[in-house]
């Protein structure tokens, strides 16, 4: 299998630098200290590398199967079997099924399949000398050294890096969530004023990379940061390779400061007003307070959680998926709540972002949020199934639940399914007044297309900021 995945992460990493792909025959590609010749037909199509499938059977001996009447490949090694279904964005690996973000599909009798999913399971080393167009590629068996990643600038928790699950920017700080914590090295830089985030001995998750644009070596990735008075964007990379680093770039309008907070596997940039003075930007470990938020003394903490994301599309309707409706609603909320100077308000995901459960608690929790409000779309087997719903746990979250619901099933106009309890992980586990609520239901089609509705979106959006607001005592 290590074959598959190193030859499939060669055309990952080929095309993820332009004039690689458009040039092979000008760049030396070496494994293990043999140079590779390259196959000319592969292609890229909707922004996804696709391989076709002689390739894994001609030159890696791998056994292929195709089945015509269900349009399905089958690929099998001696460890792991991968199937993957022709116009279908979804492939199974064992009892797993990952989604594509290009399904494979039948070109001029030849089938072409996405090689993402299949790189980002292999662990291989890699250095890129741009001087000399040569990419060096070592498997982790091979005793010639060389660091260690996976598929288009992945890794592997195997290897021992912190794998970066999300990063995010909102208000004033950047939030990046891993899957153990790390040693920030944080630093200002002007010409033009940007803050540098170094991640030492880490990589991008799996999950991660799978959301948008490549981050692998050599290749940025960007953030957007709309209407911010502060930053333009976010960058983010794959710095180097051996050792791996990840490099966040928050880039500057004017000069800031900064405070970096880190608990176990969370890390917080938190900017501050640049005053002119010498004094270092401290850095903070541990949990704050509930209630005294971090930034602005005095300010009330919100944190809005957008259910599900990336891989994790939540309930599928039939014009769109739960985690767009989640993500969608939570930046109006977002919008609203910045516009009171009382409030500090904190997505857990700003984009199409995958975050564990555990993750979304933990920066409510670190944050010392006052309030946690869970946002999601219901689904059930009936397409009649309807109406709104509020969700609490613990009994202190219940009058937090009582006060947005009046209002947001006001706004919604479907049926009142009332204020329920729920044992749900993110409003059981957090420790302030916390709530998930379920807009209406995505598998009625009536109440999906009234959630995709942006002026209903609105008016939902303004019913739940009227209840935080009313349960905070901010006028």
């Amino acid at each position: 299998m290590k074959k598959l995945g190193f030859l499939m992460f060669l055309f990952v990493f080929l095309w993820s630098f332009p004039h690689i792909g458009e040039a092979a025959t000008s760049t030396k590609v070496v494994l293990n200290g043999q140079e590779l010749s390259i196959p000319e037909d592969v292609q890229n199509i909707d922004g996804s590398v696709m391989i076709p499938i002689r390739v894994v059977s001609e030159n890696l001996g791998y056994k292929v199967q195709w089945n015509q009447s269900e349009g399905r490949v089958t690929i099998d090694s001696d460890s792991k079997s991968i199937q993957l279904f022709i116009g279908k964005k979804s492939a199974a690996i064992g009892n797993t099924t990952y989604n594509l973000n290009t399904a494979p599909v039948v070109q001029n009798g030849t089938t072409l399949v996405p090689i993402r999913l299949v790189s980002e399971q292999m662990g291989i080393g890699l250095s890129w000398n741009n001087s000399d167009k040569i990419v060096t590629l070592t498997t982790s068996g091979d005793d010639t050294g060389g660091g260690t990643n996976s598929g288009s600038g992945t890794g592997s928790a195997e290897n021992g890096l912190a794998l970066v699950n999300g990063i995010s920017f909102s208000e004033s700080r950047l939030l990046v969530t891993l899957d153990k914590s790390v040693t920030p090295k944080v630093s200002k830089m002007d010409s033009p004023d940007r803050i540098v985030v170094d991640l030492p001995n880490a990589n991008f998750g799996d999950g991660f990379a799978a959301q948008g644009p490549d981050a692998s070596a050599g290749q940025i990735a960007t953030i957007a940061v709309p209407n911010n008075d502060n930053v333009s964007q976010i960058r983010y990379s794959q710095y180097s390779t051996d050792p791996s680093s990840v490099r966040i770039v928050i880039d500057l309008k004017n000069k800031q400061n900064y405070e970096v907070f880190t608990e176990d596997s969370l890390l917080i940039v938190d900017l501050t007003p640049d005053t002119g003075k010498t004094t270092e930007p401290t850095t903070t470990t541990g949990p704050t307070q509930p209630g005294t938020g971090v930034g602005d003394s005095g300010k009330k903490v919100v944190v809005i959680d957008a259910g599900h994301g990336d891989q994790d599309p939540g309930a599928i309707g039939s014009q769109t998926t739960e985690k767009k409706l989640n993500l969608a609603l939570a930046l109006k909320v977002e919008a609203l709540l910045k516009q009171d100077p009382n409030i500090d308000v904190i997505l857990t995901r700003s984009d199409d972002t995958f975050l564990e459960l555990k993750e979304r608690v933990k920066i409510a929790e670190k944050l010392g949020a006052d309030v946690f409000v869970s946002i999601h779309a219901n689904s059930s087997g009936s397409s009649a199934a309807s109406g709104t719903e509020t969700y609490y746990q613990r009994a202190s979250s219940k009058k937090l639940a009582q006060t947005i619901h009046k209002y947001f099933v006001a706004a919604t106009g479907f049926k009142d399914r009332g204020v329920q309890y729920g044992n749900f992980h993110v409003i059981r586990e957090t420790t302030m007044p916390a709530v998930l609520l379920e807009v209406g239901f995505i598998s009625n089609k009536t109440e999906e297309s009234k959630m995709m509705d942006t002026s209903k979106q609105d008016q939902v959006a303004a019913s739940i900021v009227k209840g935080i607001k009313e349960y905070m005592g901010v006028s």
